[in-house]
Order: C-alpha cells, then sequence, then structure tokens
C-alpha cells in the first residue's frame, strides 16, 4: 500500500521520461531531505500543540469559534506532511512509512491512511481517465457530459447547477473523508487493521471527549461544523486546481506513454512562495505527478527542468495563476453541468486551452 515512483516498462515514449528523470536525478532533486522534514513535521505539532492549549485555556465560549479555522488549517498542514510521507519522500522503507503514516493520518488527522493510499495510488495511475480514476468519479462534482447526462435525482439536479455549488459542496469534503475511513475500518481491507481501527477510535474519542469537556454541547457542534467546512473547503482548493478543467481520457482510449499521461492531465500553479507553502507543494502538480516521491523542497527547481523538457519534445505544459485556474474550473464543471439535459450523443463541451510553454503543442482536447 505504498505508493510508487516508477513508471512500469514500456510506458516511456523514444526514452522521453527516461532522459527527462536523468536530468532531474542529476540535478539531486530526488534525494531526501530528512532536516526539511524534521523540521517541518516538529513546527507543526507545536503549531497543533499551541492550538490545542488555546482551545483548553478559552473554556466554554463562542470565542472558540475564531479557533476552528486555525485549527482546521493546522490539520490541513498535517495532512499534507502525510502524503509526503505515503510518497516516500520521507522515509524509504514500507514499515517505517506505514507506520508514520498511520499515526499521523489516523491519530492525529483522523483520515485512514490505507484507505487514502489506495485511492491515491489509482488516481496517480490514471489521472483524469474516466473509470479508472477515483478523482475523476468523485460523488460531489461531474467531470464529462456522459457523467452528466447518467446522473439521477439530487444529484442530477446539483450536477446541473454544480458550479455555482463548487464553493459550498467543497465545505463537504472534510466530512466526505470521515465517510470513506469510517466505511474503510469498518468493512475495508487493510494492512494493518488493528493498528488503523484503534487510532482511529482514539482519535475520534479524544476529539469528542476535549470538545464536550471544554465546552457546551452546542458549542461543541458549532466547533466541529466549523472546522470540519473550513478542513473540507482548504483541501478542496488545494486539490481542485491540480486537474479539474484539465483534459479528461475516456475510459476506452488507448493509454499514453508515462510521460504524456501524467503532464497532459495536470495543472501547475503560476504562483509565489505563500501560495506554494499553503498548497504542500502541490502547486508543482505536474512535477508531483511524474516524481511522486520527490521532496516538495525541490519541486520549485524540478519545474524549470520539467518545463524546459517540454518545450523541447512539444509537449504541452499547463499552467495558470491562482484565480485564472479556479476560472478555467467553473467554466469547465458550468459547460458540464449544461449537459445534464443534453440528448445522449450530443457533443462534449470543448475544454479552452491552457496557457503552455512556447513551442509546445496547443491541443489539449484529450490525453493521447
Amino acid at each position: 500500500m505504498t505508493l510508487q515512483d516508477t513508471p512500469t516498462a514500456g510506458t516511456t515514449r523514444h526514452g522521453d521520461f527516461a532522459e527527462l528523470r536523468r536530468r532531474v536525478t542529476e540535478a539531486g532533486l530526488l534525494r531526501r531531505r530528512p532536516l526539511y522534514y524534521g523540521c517541518r513535521a516538529g513546527a507543526l505539532l507545536l503549531a497543533l500543540a499551541l492550538v490545542l492549549t488555546g482551545f483548553t485555556a478559552l473554556g466554554a465560549t463562542w470565542w472558540q469559534l475564531g479557533l476552528a479555522p486555525v485549527l482546521a488549517l493546522v490539520l490541513g498542514q498535517l495532512a499534507l506532511l502525510g502524503h509526503d510521507i505515503a510518497h516516500h519522500a520521507v522515509f524509504s522503507g514500507r514499515r517505517s512509512t506505514d507506520l508514520a503514516g498511520i499515526l499521523l493520518g489516523n491519530l492525529v488527522v483522523g483520515m485512514s491512511y490505507g484507505w487514502w493510499v489506495s485511492d491515491h495510488n489509482r488516481h496517480h495511475a490514471h489521472p483524469n481517465r474516466e473509470g479508472r480514476d477515483p478523482a475523476a468519479n468523485a460523488i460531489l462534482f461531474v467531470r464529462t457530459a456522459e457523467q452528466a447526462r447518467r446522473t439521477r435525482g439530487l444529484r442530477r439536479t446539483v450536477a446541473k447547477y454544480q458550479a455555482e455549488l463548487f464553493f459550498p459542496l467543497l465545505s463537504l469534503q472534510a466530512l466526505g473523508l470521515v465517510v470513506a475511513t469510517t466505511v474503510t475500518l469498518v468493512r475495508g481491507r487493510l494492512r494493518h487493521p488493528v493498528l488503523e481501527r484503534s487510532l482511529a477510535a482514539l482519535h475520534y474519542l479524544l476529539a469528542a471527549g476535549l470538545l464536550l469537556v471544554v465546552l457546551t454541547p452546542l458549542q461543541a457542534l458549532a466547533f466541529a461544523v466549523l472546522c470540519g467546512a473550513v478542513l473540507g473547503v482548504y483541501l478542496g482548493c488545494i486539490f481542485a486546481p491540480n486537474h479539474k478543467g484539465m483534459p479528461m481520457t475516456g475510459p476506452d482510449e488507448p493509454p499514453a506513454d508515462y510521460l504524456r499521461r501524467q503532464v497532459l492531465p495536470s495543472r501547475n500553479l503560476r504562483a509565489g512562495r505563500f501560495t506554494h507553502f499553503l498548497f504542500g507543494g502541490l502547486g508543482y502538480q505536474i512535477e508531483h505527478h511524474l516524481f511522486p516521491a520527490m521532496p516538495i523542497a525541490a519541486l520549485r527547481p524540478a519545474a524549470r527542468i520539467v518545463r524546459g523538457y517540454c518545450a523541447e519534445v512539444g509537449l504541452a505544459y499547463g499552467e495558470a495563476g491562482l484565480v485564472d485556474s479556479f476560472r478555467e474550473i467553473l467554466r469547465d464543471l458550468r459547460e458540464v453541468g449544461r449537459s445534464v439535459d443534453s440528448p445522449p450523443g450530443a457533443t462534449a463541451p470543448c475544454v479552452p486551452p491552457v496557457p503552455s510553454v512556447p513551442g509546445a503543442r496547443a491541443d489539449r482536447g484529450s490525453a493521447r
């Protein structure tokens, strides 16, 4: 249940990825950064301790709602750290990776590490491929015209207005993680079932106990709802620009080679260091998908190499500013939502081209 960094044999085309990997390796960008991750983990755990100390010190007051968004941001950053751990960016061994991931995911954040790794493995193997990528078949949003026409009931109405409901729906992301964790821990297959179930149960018992001991029941409910909503929007806004509004691959289309399968459906953020810090490095989504085990501190210099290499081989390299990326996402969601009432066989809406480097192909209509 660990995430892989090496494409399967025969997936490269004319040695394209092999040459890119050689350049990145020679630049020293794939070596692990234990000191960086040690400092980051220490700072985040200290921040969590300070928030919890402030929470207990304030006592039963509605001013506690001011701490809820702060706690959500800290938990979001810890979840992003867990993401890097699962990708072997921190530890090389499976045992140490799984142990650290379960401690951080199940005990600290309250999310099943085993479920997330399984789900995320499939996403990395088939990004934006209909029927194969779990993120492209999520319950909250429909990504293709065919998906939109297949929806029924309440989901059909939601799909029709999904662009308008985008940010409110993101507030449910954290609740979705809790539901997925609960279902997995009760019925799912896990590599370490006893450890995962025990630590997740301990997390929710401690969280509920702390809330009810410090706050009144109504205050506790309000705090939990606000914290969960902010966490959902935060994580949703991090993940949405990565692939939403980018080319989708149909279930029957032949798979592209590794380089193109990872680059074409991914979008990078054109942003400053602070934004990339908030995004946990995932604003460099292209580099992350090409080299999942790369430490986030190496993604910025790697982007310069990958961007130049894509221009050399004539491969579109999708980048957009933060605001523009959400404009593209909302435009795509709106166009797909309009397909709800369109007849079967109607032409799917065309996704507008994404800005790319000079010399790159302008056609982004498919991930072939």
